[in-house]
């Protein structure tokens, strides 16, 4: 449950708005960084990242160091009323170093030597590069430890891939090692060695999964992933030390990720992990508005899910470290946002928990892969062009928002997301190959909440469950006796869990249970899930809630009921008649057992009727239609309500209550209509 305390990320204790500043890419340039300074005023901006790729100009050859060009970047920025979020380097190496020390260039998966290159093409297990990594930080931190600019250190930047070296191998033994208590047979047994005679006899025999070699044992590829997150992260704590060490008093983060495509969760890392780690949750949003697969709405609940997955991390506000104010250069289709939706989108992320709108990057490059990439300032240097009006027009918005910087979001609703559950889904030889879609289906629980703005806490199974009403677990593939015990707790004390079709089936070693369903299970849902049916795509079956049809795709679970009762029952096929939905009072809770994929509306009634049960209400001041979305943040003294419209078609809301605009400072109460994309943001007193 989100702290009732404001909590801030930062001593500026403003909205942070600025971005990404390059300036060692224009040092040769002395006119352009002086105009820099002046657009940073006329767009109203007040902070930057800066040095986050400058390694190669901060120490053009081994030893070598310049300091002092970013010595007076930070004193302009500093003299401009600005702040500075300091970057270190590892993010990308310069070229001296790989060519003396071949051994911080990675290994990948088919075991091929990578040569320099790219972004993040490095060991993490180096010593080499952690000792230079660390010494250069050092200098840094020394430099500019008292520098009343520094805010923040940006360690590094969007950590991800993996490595396959020597070095990496024998790391990946030693983390083995020490997992499995020095036990080949502990290791056998939850790898299920003898299948295909893979037993392993000694240590020296583990290989990383590759497609040249392993890569079908399960138990392998999971514990491969969670050695990739432990090794990044301790690559970043290694990094880290000389900052700790010399400024204990600045936050430390490094900047999270989502998969842009689909817009889900970064996959490749377990941020559950990594937020213990960090000061405050930082990510990089790059949704493709306008685009042609899904209405604005829809995308914008995609977002609203990662943004409160990633607040619900620390239970703090979050920090937007990376976006665009217009099109990016890596989509397909690089689409520019229309007029009105940069200041919606951006009002979106501090609706949801973030105290700042960042940007990638502040001016764009003039060569090399991200010359068209959005940034505030375009290569004809204007402050007169559409998308610099509309970065400005979002710092003059935040420069009002003082007041909803550090506060809170309360829910009662909580989803729970978990890496290794995905890893392990997606591992699985079974089921539906193209159609497991687990991100998808949180979003499936998500959007009943979104659409009615029911806000919800996105969780991760070690969090607290106990202050939620409501906690919603779907798919759960892979939950391990502690989570399973954890859950039975939750409902036993009074709560109400919902869980889905393909869920309790393996442990976290990726085995599955024997003996029917965890008994765990079957006691707190009274129910036994027989059999799984997976349908092809064309397929489709019905189900029947309430008097009322809805259609069913993908997935069905054969259910045999003990002490349940039958909320739903499938219309077709060999399991007609039968449950597809259950209910079961356990302690003083209750426990929901949803066993088909449904169409979303089942979902919007399925769960207005919990809502209504448990109590859980809207606490927005506002009536509307569709496609308009209402976010709360609050404080102890004020709730600050975000009504956004989402859609391409003026909108007629009602205040039912009078509250006050925080931009133009007027009264509102009764009809209003939000235009096009129309965001406004008000306050009421508690």
């Amino acid at each position: 449950m989100s702290k009732l305390k404001k909590s801030y990320a930062t001593k500026a204790k403003v909205m942070l708005h600025g971005g990404d500043y390059n300036p060692d890419q224009w040092l040769h340039r002395p006119d352009i960084l002086a105009d820099d300074i002046k657009l940073m005023k006329l767009a109203h901006t007040n902070a930057f990242s800066v040095g986050i790729f400058a390694w190669s100009t901060l120490e053009p050859e081994e030893g070598v160091y310049n300091f002092e060009w970013l010595d007076e970047i930070i004193n302009n920025i500093h003299n401009n009323g600005g702040h500075v979020i300091l970057a270190t380097p590892s993010g990308a190496r310069p070229a001296w170093m790989s060519q003396k020390y071949p051994e911080v260039l990675r290994v990948n998966a088919s075991r091929m030597k990578q040569l320099h290159g790219a972004r993040h093409n490095h060991c993490f297990t180096s010593p080499v590069y952690r000792e230079k990594t660390q010494q250069i930080n050092r200098l840094l931190a020394e430099r500019y430890k008292d520098h009343p600019a520094l805010i923040m250190w940006h360690v590094s930047n969007e950590y991800g891939g993996e490595c396959h070296c020597d070095l990496c191998q024998e790391a990946f033994r030693e983390w083995l090692k020490k997992k499995y208590n020095n036990d080949l047979d502990a290791l056998n047994e939850a790898w299920w060695g003898p299948f295909w005679s893979h037993t392993i006899s000694d240590w020296s025999q583990i290989d990383s999964p590759s497609p040249i070699g392993e890569n079908a044992v399960h138990g392998l590829n999971l514990d491969w992933k969670r050695f990739v997150t432990d090794q990044t992260i301790d690559f970043y704590e290694n990094e880290i030390v000389p900052l700790r060490e010399l400024t204990p008093d600045i936050p430390v983060t490094t900047n999270f990720m989502a998969d842009t495509n689909d817009l889900i969760p970064f996959r490749a890392l377990d941020y559950s992990k990594f937020a213990k780690h960090v000061d405050v949750i930082t990510w990089d949003a790059y949704p493709a508005w306008h685009n042609d697969w899904e209405t604005t709405a829809d995308l914008a609940m995609k977002v609203g899910f990662i943004d409160d997955l990633y607040r619900s991390l620390k239970q703090q506000p979050f920090l937007l470290l990376e976006s665009t104010p217009s099109a990016v250069n890596w989509h397909d289709v690089n689409k520019a946002k229309r007029p009105g939706m940069h200041l919606l989108s951006a009002m979106q992320m501090v609706a949801h928990g973030s105290d700042s709108v960042m940007y990638f990057q502040w001016r764009k490059s003039r060569g090399s892969s991200e010359k068209f990439h959005g940034a505030v300032v375009d290569h004809d240097n204007s402050a007169e062009n559409r998308v610099f009006k509309d970065v400005a027009q979002v710092g003059q918005t935040l420069e009002k928002l003082s007041k909803v910087v550090g506060t809170y979001k309360k829910a009662d609703v909580a989803i729970m997301y978990d890496w290794e559950n995905k890893w392990a889904l997606n591992d699985a030889q079974g089921f539906g190959m193209k159609s497991k879609r687990y991100t998808q289906t949180a979003h499936q629980q998500y959007r009943a909440f979104w659409e009615n703005d029911i806000p919800v806490d996105v969780i991760t199974k070690e969090q607290d469950f106990s202050a939620y009403k409501l906690l919603i677990v779907p798919m759960l593939y892979l939950a391990s006796e502690e989570t399973i015990a954890r859950l039975k707790g939750f409902v036993a004390n009074g709560g109400t869990l919902v869980m889905t079709y393909i869920s309790g089936i393996v442990n976290e070693y990726d085995l599955t249970y024997l003996g029917g369903w965890h008994s765990d299970l079957q006691e707190i849902f009274g129910i036994n899930p027989l059999e799984t049916d997976t349908l092809y795509p064309k397929d489709t079956n019905k189900v029947q809630y309430n008097n009322k049809t809805y259609e069913l795709k993908d997935y069905a679970t054969i259910i045999d009921v003990a002490s349940a009762q039958v909320e739903a029952t499938y219309q077709d096929d060999f399991y007609a008649s039968t449950p597809a939905v259950t209910s079961h009072s356990f302690g003083k809770g209750k426990t929901y057992y949803i066993g088909a994929r449904l169409e979303d509306e089942f979902h919007r009634n399925f769960y207005k009727q919990l809502m209504k049960d448990l109590a859980i209400e809207s606490p927005v001041p506002v009536t509307h239609e569709s496609g308009v979305s209402v976010q709360v943040r609050s404080d102890e003294e004020n709730d600050y309500f975000f009504v956004m419209n989402f859609t391409e078609e003026q909108q007629s809301i009602s205040f039912t209550s009078e509250v006050k605009d925080l931009v133009t400072g007027e009264k509102l109460l009764g009809d209003k209509t939000l235009d096009k994309y129309e965001v406004r943001i008000v306050e009421k007193k508690k």
